[in-house]
């Protein structure tokens, strides 16, 4: 079993996260959000194991063209989860579910398990 690495391919985090494990030679499975969405279980498991404080990019261009209410809606994982089901870049990327079982979000290295 390998790693996979969910995002979307033109994110620079993304880029990145994918080129630092390819030169250390960790194999991984890129899912594209764009092209396959986002997979409503693995969602649930992320929220679980990383929060949707975490999981959920309020830095983003997506998130700040949202409207007012939509955010002022985004109150615990379950709102959370509806708002990224629905916009795909409010995810904070990348998730990378790895075969431990561990996930990460975002691009920290010092923190992966490989």
């Amino acid at each position: 079993m390998h790693s996979i690495v969910y995002g979307i391919p033109n994110c620079d985090t993304v880029k990145k996260a994918r080129t630092w494990l390819a030169d250390h030679g960790i194999e991984f499975t890129f899912h594209d959000f764009k092209k396959q969405g986002v997979p409503s279980a693995e969602l649930d498991t992320w929220l679980e194991a990383a929060g949707w404080e975490t999981l959920l990019n309020r830095k983003g261009t997506t998130w700040r063209k949202l409207d007012a209410a939509v955010q002022a809606r985004v109150t615990d994982s379950d709102s959370a989860k509806k708002v990224m089901l629905e916009h795909a870049s409010t995810i904070k990327r990348p998730v990378i579910t790895w075969p431990s079982g561990q996930v990460t979000v975002g691009f920290s290295p010092e923190q992966w398990p490989a």
